[in-house]
């Protein structure tokens, strides 16, 4: 389906169903798929008669419905904003008996962010952190696999037993290798598998920190990781990124005040800035960290996207105090949840123990199948012809997203690009939305969750000139 042709919430005006009715669906819909969060405000009743080309009685009549079934809450003179109902909305006749809504979701939350991942409509949104489909080597996969396959015929059978705890020893001395080309010296006993990088985070969480904690996060940063450690417990102390890395002043001001026991950053390709880490802010960071003694996680997973000499905090600290961890999904295939992470013998032992209850091993196919795309070169061949592609398809967004007055807040590097539309970009993903469109608005990257100008961009599958079109279009009418 064309997206930008996808009209699923047009209003009907030969339709049987009052346009109120409709309009009131249409919100409902939104509010249950959580697309429109509590506390979201909704358009005016001006703006959004506009939008939809009916009267402003429609509207009223709109939102009188949402308000009866317990959706919307008014706000004397500050408008309509959206409750979390106290019941699920039975099927009916009220605005909230909504069908079974479309299944389209789109980046508003974070847990909305991870559905939207698994469908197929929202593979080359703009918003979206993966790759286009048809930038992945499927061959060098099948390949992979079928050596994994036909080395299971033999005394490893692979295929038939679990894996061993710390995941596959080829996978982990191939590990070894392509963290020493990143300056950072481990052993392979010092390196883990891990089922994704997420799942690494989850470890080092559950393992080193414990509920009430305090955790220094970069703001903006990744949506996941806000949710992950608040649900675990963790009081966030946002630090504002830049684009040399976080903000000393604050950070140390933070320190002093909350003794934190953990930084969790993305040092190189920062997710959603794009920018990386200086060589300066970096010893100043370790040095705060040894001063005030906590410890820093460093998330490397757009690693094989960069260049190997850009400055890392785990090289610099030789995993001291830094944990460091990376994966393949976003590389390979999202279908390949393989990720890893290395710290010291002690922690890694730890690390371990806690895999081994949370997940027993990771799987043993995976791993080999990621140690031979290493071994064999062929990992490294395809992120040169992707990173290729995406400096040519970078060039093309920067030019897109500049004709239609988005500048880029800082430097457009990596896989992404973080850019100011000069209007509520949560407002501009609803109206996005209508003509079939997702992108990530900025709130999804603050951790006080501040709605604001600012969007993420993936510059591989944001290079449809028809979305920057009609991107512009809605910014000049929200102007």
């Amino acid at each position: 389906m064309n997206p930008a042709a996808s009209s699923s919430f047009a209003l009907s005006r030969g339709s049987s169903t009052p346009l109120a009715q409709q309009l009131a669906q249409r919100f409902a819909d939104r509010i249950q798929q959580r697309l429109l969060l509590p506390g979201a405000r909704l358009p005016s009743v001006r703006e959004c008669a506009k939008h939809h080309g009916v009267s402003p009685y429609t509207v009223v009549a709109a939102y009188d419905q949402l308000l009866a079934a317990g959706l919307l809450e008014a706000r004397k003179q500050r408008g309509f904003f959206v409750r979390e109902p106290k019941n699920p909305p039975r099927a009916g006749r009220s605005a909230a008996a909504a069908p079974a809504p479309t299944q389209r979701p789109a980046p508003l939350d974070a847990t909305a962010l991870i559905r939207s991942m698994f469908q197929a409509y929202a593979r080359l949104a703009p918003g979206l952190g993966t790759l286009p489909t048809e930038w992945l080597d499927l061959p060098m996969l099948q390949s992979a696999m079928r050596k994994v396959l036909a080395q299971s015929e033999g005394k490893e059978q692979l295929a038939l037993q679990y894996g061993h705890p710390g995941g596959d020893p080829r996978l982990r001395a191939a590990l070894a290798q392509r963290l020493s080309d990143l300056g950072i010296a481990a052993a392979p006993e010092q390196i883990i598998s891990t089922v994704g990088a997420t799942h690494g985070l989850d470890l080092i969480t559950r393992c080193l920190l414990a509920p009430g904690d305090a955790v220094l996060v970069d703001d903006p940063g990744w949506a996941i990781e806000y949710a992950r450690l608040t649900q675990a417990g963790m009081r966030l102390l946002p630090v504002p990124r830049g684009a040399d890395g976080p903000d000393l002043a604050v950070m140390r001001q933070l320190v002093e005040q909350h003794r934190p026991r953990m930084y969790v950053t993305v040092s190189v390709l920062h997710n959603p800035t794009g920018n990386s880490l200086s060589l300066a802010h970096a010893h100043e960071i370790l040095k705060l960290a040894e001063a005030a003694d906590f410890l820093i996680v460093e998330d490397d997973t757009y690693a094989l996207f960069a260049p190997n000499h850009a400055p890392r905090l785990s090289a610099l600290d030789g995993l001291k105090r830094t944990l460091y961890v990376s994966g393949f999904s976003k590389i390979l295939t999202p279908a390949w949840r393989v990720g890893y992470l290395a710290a010291s013998a002690e922690r890694i032992a730890k690390l371990t123990e806690l895999k081994l209850l949370s997940t027993l091993t990771t799987s043993p196919l995976l791993d080999r199948a990621v140690a031979i795309c290493l071994e064999q070169g062929q990992l490294r061949r395809h992120a040169e012809r992707v990173t290729a592609r995406l400096d040519a398809a970078r060039s093309r967004v920067v030019r897109l997203s500049e004709e239609a007055g988005c500048p880029f807040v800082t430097p457009p590097q990596g896989l992404f690009g973080w850019v100011d539309t000069g209007v509520d970009t949560e407002r501009l993903a609803q109206r996005l939305l209508d003509e079939g469109w997702l992108i990530a608005p900025g709130l999804l990257f603050s951790a006080s969750r501040q709605a604001g100008t600012r969007m993420r961009i993936n510059f591989a599958t944001g290079q449809d000139a028809r979305f920057w079109r009609l991107l512009e279009t809605a910014r000049r009418k929200m102007l």
